[in-house]
Order: structure tokens, then C-alpha cells, then sequence
């Protein structure tokens, strides 16, 4: 019978090929894209002034604030362009709409002699139109001068007046204590945010919507979303559950079919330890230690979401919000990268069948790890608390979301991962086969290794412009973690479920190809989701949500299968050594489809995105996809090193705590995104009806203080079962008797 088109696709050959093919493909047209971003990105001004010859602020003016911004970590108490943090306000919102309000009142009365709520509706109709003009047709954000009407510049005046009283004297109601920043500081800040502000606002030449396309949603000025994004929108929903059934079909017809003569490889055999592996164990309090931290400084920060006027057993001025969270953020970071780094020590020498020449080089890597970790979390709280005003980029807190590390200690986790790429392929690429599942690992792992630098322009000094520099942010926090670590994790697994004893090697390679292939094609270009609120243009949104997540749906088919094969493993009789590590790997799974694929999906559309951006809504993905998709792994490969160690040493080994921690964690994180989700839908809806300005206002959130409070639920059920999972694992590693 001949081979269909399809049959060659779908073969072993055909998913290499596609996957190479498409990869080159996504990269290509992100390298153009990069290369032509200087064309779109919003200028920033030499000076602007107003019409009266008035110089309010100057391009060094903005780059100065946009400094302050960052040393003082203010992204993650409030947000710029709606990315950051939920407590404190959205800055560039306040600018633009206290703008508007501030020209009403100027304008009515130049026009009716009576300030805005003294008009009628007409009166106010009429002021509308002329307020409109001065946003629209009167300034423009351009690279020389940029000019302001004299009503204008009395709006931003008053806008510094407010911003120097808020973050200098702090607002208790929102969790900011203040008393860091100085008032010649903030008025560098003010520069940087009505900028920011200018990009919100002003049209980009030659068409009629904003550097920001049109976010956020401002009635006083009828800012609201595009048909493009709707249109957009439509295209997603057609082409995403098209491909879903697609993927459906083609993953138990062609990938999950078992052949007649297929057959499962041996599991897993330990026996004894390599000298490097025994070095892993150290790991496991470092990695587990840091991920209860996590949880416990989320659920401090969880009380602060719900009563930020009163402290939480620790006084707000020892533990500001804003260091809290970039904490709880670059830990998270942390303790998942750490994971990952030991499952890769601990496989490469079961692929290469020996040990490294040098074992004390885990060591080193330890004690590297260790410093930057301790060093780096000491440097937030320094630098945002104005210790480092001098060194705060280099050893302090670098204040951009999710990657808030200075610059010192990214070089060092760069220089770590690296060393890590370097103990992996030094052994790998002796083993005796070099198989797809291998490669896979050897490359991603050099991926993971390398693309952290994107977040590391230039070297040496911040980026001046916001929106190239968030550009290279997404680079690191989409790229790095929903691509190369997705490739990895790909990778690995099906190194697991091979090396289980789960799913044949045949069955494990086409799958992973396959999702090798979804993973270039959607999780490559997907960036341009993120791209479109800050000044980038406006094919990003068709980019960023027509290329979704299709990625994780492969996966979870392909544990669905390895599931099986376990219940006939159990059902028959069968020893199977490896339940707990296994529980951790298809938990990853599955919760990466929940996290990435289906929270991803509600709000990656444009349409939704669009009020949704900046709200709780965001929430329930971030936090599942993150813990699910990653953290998971990280925990499996704790218990995996574990798992041997005890083998090895014939150690008692009992699941029960293990599935206890497991179930307690995994349902605090899904009834984690209950509360949240409905929290977000409330704000969006708020956001679509009165604007972003009032969807972030304190009294519109206090308005869900129930679920705000029920948060206490998922909560604890977290750090509860974190708790376990390192009492487990420490009794499992260190304190284990002998079987008899």
C-alpha cells in the first residue's frame, strides 16, 4: 500500500524534519522582527514642552526616572501599561486619566466657565470632544520635540504634584509605606511615567489608534478596543479548536498506536550511586527549603492583597509589599531552575553509563548556586529599600518583573547554568547512543543555558527605552520558560516514561518530536501576546493570538498513555519503584494543560485580553503554569534523585506522605484560581463598563473582599502540603532506616 502524505508527516523522519523545518522558520521571522522593532517602537522625545516654550522634562529626564523606577522595584507594588504588580496603581493609567479629568475641568471652564461635574450633559458632551482633540490632534509623541497645549502641561504638573506625594509619603491604604524615595527622585519618576503615558495616549502616526493600540480602555477620551482585535479573536477560537481536534486525531492514530510487536523496555534498575549523584542529595533541602519560602511568603502576600492598611505578623516596614513579591517571584524562579538543573546531573550519567571525571565539580556548582541564591535575595530587599543607591544595578534589585536580579547575580546564574550545560554534555556525548530523546535534552538544556542573557541588554546599564527593554524581558520570561524549558521538559519526560518502563521508545520519540514541533510553531512567535500594550504594533496581536497554546495537549495525551500501561504494570502484579516520581510527572502534565493551555486560552484572546490585561485574571495562569508545568518536574526529579538514593541503599520507601503532600498541594493550586478567576472577571467587567482606571481602583477590589479572603483556603492548603512534601523528602533522604 503506498504511503499517504500524511503517513510520512506523522513517521519518525517526517516529525524530525517538520520540527527542524518549522523551527527555523519561527526563528527566522523573530530575528526579523527584532531587526525592524526600532521602526515601531515609540519614540522617546529630547524634550517636551509646552506650547508657551515651557520645558517640562527631557529625554535624560525619562531615562533617569525610568532608573529610579526600576531601583525602587515599583513594578512590583503597582504597574506600568499594565504589567506588574495589582496593589499599587497602574502609573501610566493614573497619568492619562487624571490628564483628562484635569482638562475637563480646564476646558469647561474656558468653554461654559464652570468646572466638569457643574456641566450638564451636553455642556460635558461638547468639553469631550474638545478634550479629545487635545489628546488626539494637539500632541504628538514624536523623537524630537514633543509639544503639549498649555492645559496639558498644567495636567502634568499637577500630575507630578500627585505622584511625589504618593511615593514619597507613602499610601498606607495600598500597602506603601513610603519614606524611600526622594522628592527630586520622584519628579525623575513623573517624567518616566508620562511618557508612558504619551505612548498610551497620543496616535501613532498614520493611523488612528494609540502607540499601545488603544489600551486601556478610557471612556472620558472613547479609548476602547479595535475591531481588529475582535476579528482576531474569531480567527483564534476557528483555528484553535480546529487544531485541537486535529492533534486529537492525529495523536491516537498515529502516535499512541501501539504496534503489534511493541514492546516496553525494562524499568529503571538502581543499584548503587554514582559519586556525582550522591552529591544531588545536598540539593534536595536548598530546592524544597526555597520552594516552602515561596509559599509562605505568597500567602504574606495574599493577606496584603486583602488588608493592606494593617501588617501581617511582621510589620510592613521591615517587609514591604513590593520586596516581598519580587521575592516571591525570583524564589520561584529559583527553586525551578535549581530542580531542573538536578535532574539533569542525575540523568546524564545514566545515559552515559559512567560518572564525571571530576565529581567534586557538583560541589562547586553547589556552592555557586548557594551564593547567588542568599547574595541575590539580600540584593532585593537592599536595593528597593534604597540601601544600594550607588550599586543597585549590579547588586541590588534590577525591578523588572520576574526578573528583578541585578546584574551581578544574573551573570552568575548565567555563568551556573552554563557550567551545568557543560558537566551535562561532557558526559552525554560519550554515551554510547546519541538517540532523539537525548538530543533533545543536550540542546534544550544549552537553550536554557543561554537565552537568559536576552534579559541582560545592554550589559552594563539599563536599557533607555521601556519598550525594547520589555521586548528582551518577554524574550526570558516567554521564550525561556514556555519555549526552551518546554523542549526540555519534553525531552526528559520521555526520557522517564521510557526509562519507567512506561511507553516504548518508539511510542516516546514520535510523541516528543510531535510536540517538539507544536512547541516551535506556537511557543516561538506566541511572545507577541505580551507585545502589544506597550508601543509595539499592531500585528502583534494577531501573532500573539493566533499562535496559542496548543503545546502541552501531547503531553498530556502521552502520561494518559504511560498511565496505562502503569495500571496493567499494577494490575498484573508488577513491582513499579517509581509511583511517586511518575505521580509528579503526569501531575506536570496535566496541570500544564490547565495552567498553559485552558487559563492561557481564556486569556490570550485578544478581545479578552484587552480588559483583562493587569487584572486577577491573569492570575489562575501564571500561578498554575508555573507550578504545574515546572515546579512539578522540579519536585519529580527531587523525588527521582530520592527514589535512587533509597534503591541504592536499600532504604525503607512508604508513598503514603508523598501522595498526602502531592494531593494537598495540587488542590490548593486549582482552588487557588476560584476566587481569583472571579475576582477577574469582576475587574474586567469594571474595565469594559467604567475603564481600566476604575477596575484597579482599592474600593472596586475591596467590593470581592469574600473571595479576597477565601483565598485563605488555597492558601494554606499550599504551603501546608509544601510542608509535607520537605518533611517527606527529608525523612525519605536523610533520615530513612534499612529494610530488614
Amino acid at each position: 500500500m503506498k504511503e499517504s502524505l500524511l503517513d510520512k508527516f506523522m513517521s519518525r523522519k517526517g516529525l524530525y524534519t517538520a520540527f527542524w523545518i518549522i523551527a527555523l522558520i519561527m526563528v527566522t521571522m523573530l530575528i526579523r522582527y527584532t531587526a525592524n522593532l526600532q521602526k515601531e517602537v515609540p519614540p522617546i522625545p529630547k524634550e517636551v514642552k509646552s506650547v508657551s516654550g515651557e520645558v517640562l522634562y527631557t529625554y535624560d529626564d525619562v531615562v533617569a526616572g525610568k532608573g529610579y523606577f526600576q531601583q525602587f522595584d515599583l513594578t512590583d507594588w503597582g504597574s506600568l501599561l499594565g504589567m506588574g504588580a495589582y496593589m499599587g496603581p497602574d502609573f501610566s493609567t493614573d497619568f492619562l486619566h487624571y490628564r483628562a479629568l484635569y482638562l475637563y475641568d480646564y476646558y469647561g471652564k474656558e468653554l461654559y466657565g464652570k468646572p466638569n461635574d457643574e456641566l450638564t450633559d451636553i455642556e460635558r458632551g461638547a468639553v469631550k470632544v474638545r478634550v479629545i482633540e487635545d489628546f488626539r490632534k494637539q500632541t504628538e509623541l514624536l523623537e524630537e520635540t514633543t509639544v503639549y497645549t498649555d492645559a496639558s502641561a498644567a495636567a502634568y504638573h499637577a500630575n507630578v504634584t500627585y505622584l511625589v506625594d504618593l511615593l514619597v509619603n507613602g499610601d498606607p491604604e495600598r500597602a506603601f509605606r513610603g519614606g524611600i524615595i526622594r522628592p527630586d527622585e520622584a519628579v525623575k519618576i513623573a517624567a518616566f511615567i508620562d511618557w508612558a503615558q504619551l505612548v498610551a495616549s497620543s496616535l501613532r502616526p498614520g493611523t488612528e489608534r494609540t502607540w499601545s493600540n488603544n489600551w486601556p480602555p478610557e471612556p472620558m477620551i472613547d479609548q476602547d478596543l479595535t475591531f481588529f482585535s475582535h476579528e482576531v479573536s474569531l480567527w483564534e477560537f476557528l483555528i484553535l479548536w480546529s487544531l485541537t481536534i486535529l492533534v486529537i486525531f492525529l495523536s491516537y492514530e498515529y502516535l499512541l498506536k501501539k504496534d503489534e510487536n511493541e514492546k516496553l523496555e525494562e524499568p529503571l534498575k538502581v543499584t548503587s550511586l554514582f559519586r556525582s549523584q550522591k552529591k544531588l542529595l545536598k540539593y534536595i533541602p536548598i530546592v524544597m527549603g526555597l520552594f516552602v519560602v515561596q509559599l509562605f511568603i505568597g500567602g504574606y502576600l495574599a493577606h496584603l492583597y486583602t488588608d493592606p492598611t494593617n501588617d501581617f505578623i511582621v510589620s510592613q516596614e521591615i517587609l514591604p509589599f513590593n520586596v516581598l513579591r519580587s521575592m516571591h517571584t525570583q524564589i520561584a524562579i529559583l527553586w525551578v531552575a535549581v530542580g531542573w538543573l538536578v535532574g539533569g546531573l542525575l540523568i546524564a550519567p545514566w545515559v552515559a553509563n559512567r560518572d564525571h571525571k571530576f565529581p567534586w565539580l557538583i560541589d562547586v556548582l553547589w556552592i555557586s548556586l548557594v551564593v547567588v541564591a542568599v547574595g541575590s535575595i539580600i540584593g532585593l530587599y537592599m536595593g528597593a529599600t534604597g540601601q544600594m543607591r550607588e550599586t543597585w544595578f549590579w547588586l541590588g534589585n534590577e525591578g523588572r518583573e520576574l526578573i528583578n536580579l541585578g546584574r551581578a547575580w544574573d551573570i552568575g546564574l548565567v555563568v551556573g547554568l552554563v557550567f551545568w550545560f557543560i558537566l551535562i554534555i561532557s558526559l552525554i556525548r560519550k554515551a554510547a547512543t546519541n538517540n532523539p530523546i537525548v538530543s533533545t535534552i543536550i540542546w534544550s538544556a544549552f537553550a536554557i543555558a543561554t537565552l537568559y542573557i536576552a534579559g541582560m541588554m545592554p550589559v552594563h546599564k539599563i536599557m533607555p527605552n521601556y519598550t525594547v527593554d520589555d521586548y528582551y524581558r518577554w524574550w526570558v520570561i516567554h521564550l525561556w520558560v514556555e519555549l526552551t524549558f518546554e523542549l526540555f521538559a519534553a525531552g526528559v519526560i520521555a526520557f522517564f516514561t521510557v526509562s519507567l518502563g512506561l511507553i516504548s521508545h518508539k511510542t516516546a520519540v514520535r510523541v516528543m518530536l510531535f510536540e517538539l514541533f507544536l512547541i516551535s510553531l506556537s511557543g516561538t512567535l506566541g511572545v507577541g501576546h505580551h507585545y502589544w500594550w506597550q508601543g509595539l504594533d499592531e500585528y502583534w496581536i494577531a501573532i500573539g493570538g493566533i499562535f496559542s497554546a496548543l503545546e502541552p495537549l501531547p503531553l498530556a495525551l502521552m502520561i494518559i498513555e504511560a498511565w496505562k500501561n502503569q495500571r496493567e504494570k499494577l494490575f498484573s502484579g508488577e513491582d513499579f519503584h517509581y509511583s511517586t516520581p511518575f505521580m509528579w510527572i503526569a501531575g506536570s502534565a496535566v496541570m500544564n494543560w490547565i495552567g498553559a493551555g485552558f487559563f492561557g486560552m481564556v486569556i490570550n484572546t485578544p478581545t479578552i485580553n484587552y480588559y483583562s490585561h493587569g487584572t486577577y485574571l491573569i492570575m489562575p495562569h501564571g500561578h498554575v503554569a508555573l507550578l504545574g508545568a515546572f515546579g512539578y518536574i522540579s519536585i519529580a526529579f527531587l523525588y527521582l534523585t530520592s527514589r535512587a538514593n533509597a534503591l541504592a541503599n536499600n532504604y525503607v520507601w512508604n508513598d503514603k506522605l508523598s501522595k498526602i503532600g502531592f494531593w494537598t498541594l495540587t488542590a490548593g493550586a486549582l482552588l487557588f484560581t476560584i476566587p481569583t478567576y472571579i475576582i477577574g472577571i469582576y475587574q474586567s467587567e469594571v474595565a469594559m463598563e467604567a475603564g481600566y482606571f476604575t477596575a484597579r481602583l482599592r474600593e472596586t477590589v475591596d467590593v470581592m473582599q469574600g473571595w479576597m479572603w477565601a483565598r485563605t483556603v488555597p492558601d494554606g492548603l499550599m504551603i501546608l502540603g509544601g510542608l509535607i512534601i520537605f518533611f517527606d523528602l527529608a525523612q525519605k533522604t536523610f533520615f530513612a532506616k534499612k529494610n530488614k
